[in-house]
């Protein structure tokens, strides 16, 4: 009879347990270098003819329907190991125009999710862009504006690149704004070209400080390929990102990613080595506390997406993301980076 009782009280504790536990809706925030992703038409008031595919002898219509496709799959699988569905959220970079992106929604892989997108013309001389993806159903934009950096080189002449892209409007009813980023390159070595990136971490400050003083309690994301590491002088001084989230104080920007490239992880292959230029970084807000009620998202995880089959397996780039351009020759591959992603989460 004791024995039963005992049996019957933890059979008590267990039912107890399993019914306090509690559900969270998961919603996956990501950012993707397409790497290169142009239409076949020459645009005469934009220098796109040095895109690869342009470059091509033969077989363009073929390879960008390819690389349409091979993009839409990569973004419909981002997140999934969680959330179960394809992101709610999703920024680009290296993308040519608007026409590119209604190929890329109306592909197989994303016709059906119900996506949208914001995009806005930057000045980067060759026509490269960036814009935000997202879900009608999971985010409602409120507003954007595009932000054009003001840089000089050393002759005076401007240096026409991408602009920084601020979105804001409502996960799930919840207000948040987006930064997706596009830093200028180490083209021409790391240190010569450092003083614009960290010119553009001025700029992605001064975005967010202009979101505080309309709201001070804002939650912000700022998202993209960087350019730099999670170390560099940009995004570690510049920007003031922490890599711990204990030592993240109010309005501080927190970098998940600045400890796995700690631990020797990248999302693309530089100069020889794996680099983490992609990365995602957001408010303190949005870290959980102790004692912490998920009545709001939340961050939960931060990962890079590297499934085999987006890794090349020989040759020179071994074991870098399997690039789509090679040599002049559409390769069949997705990109030369690979993607980034956060969880945030919020109780049911």
């Amino acid at each position: 009879m004791k024995h039963f009782l005992s049996t019957l009280v933890l059979l008590f504790c267990v039912l107890f347990s399993f019914s306090q536990q509690k559900e969270y809706k998961i919603k996956t925030i990501a950012f993707y270098n397409l790497e290169n992703l142009f239409d076949t038409i020459d645009n005469p008031d934009k220098k796109d003819e040095y895109s690869p595919i342009l470059q091509m002898k033969s077989g363009k219509e073929n390879a960008y329907i390819q690389k349409i496709e091979n993009a839409a799959k990569v973004i419909s699988e981002i997140g999934k190991e969680k959330s179960k569905k394809s992101p709610s959220i999703i920024g680009v970079c290296e993308i040519e125009n608007s026409e590119v992106l209604d190929d890329l929604l109306k592909s197989d892989y994303l016709k059906n999710e119900g996506y949208n997108y914001v995009h806005v013309d930057s000045p980067d001389w060759r026509g490269i862009d960036v814009a935000l993806i997202y879900k009608e159903s999971d985010f409602s934009v409120s507003d954007f504006k595009a932000y054009e950096l003001k840089a000089w080189n050393s002759e005076g002449y401007r240096i026409k690149t991408r602009s920084q892209l601020l979105v804001s409007g409502y996960l799930d009813g919840e207000l948040i704004h987006i930064i997706v980023n596009h830093w200028p390159s180490q083209r021409g070595g790391a240190k010569k070209s450092e003083y614009l990136r960290v010119k553009s971490a001025e700029l992605n400050l001064k975005i967010i400080e202009d979101i505080y003083f309309e709201e001070p309690n804002a939650k912000i994301i700022t998202l993209g390929d960087f350019n730099d590491n999670p170390d560099s002088k940009s995004i570690k001084k510049t920007l003031r990102s922490k890599e711990k989230k204990k030592n993240t104080n109010d309005r501080e920007l927190y970098n998940p990613f600045a400890n796995m490239y700690k631990r020797g992880f990248g999302s693309l292959g530089f100069r020889d080595n794996m680099n983490l230029f992609d990365q995602i970084l957001l408010t303190s807000n949005f870290l959980p506390k102790e004692s912490t009620d998920y009545d709001s998202y939340l961050f939960y995880k931060a990962a890079i997406y590297n499934p085999n089959y987006l890794t090349t397996r020989k040759g020179r780039y071994k074991g870098y993301p399997f690039r789509s351009w090679s040599n002049g020759n559409f390769t069949g591959g997705f990109s030369d980076h690979y993607p980034v992603y956060i969880y945030l989460i919020k109780e049911k």
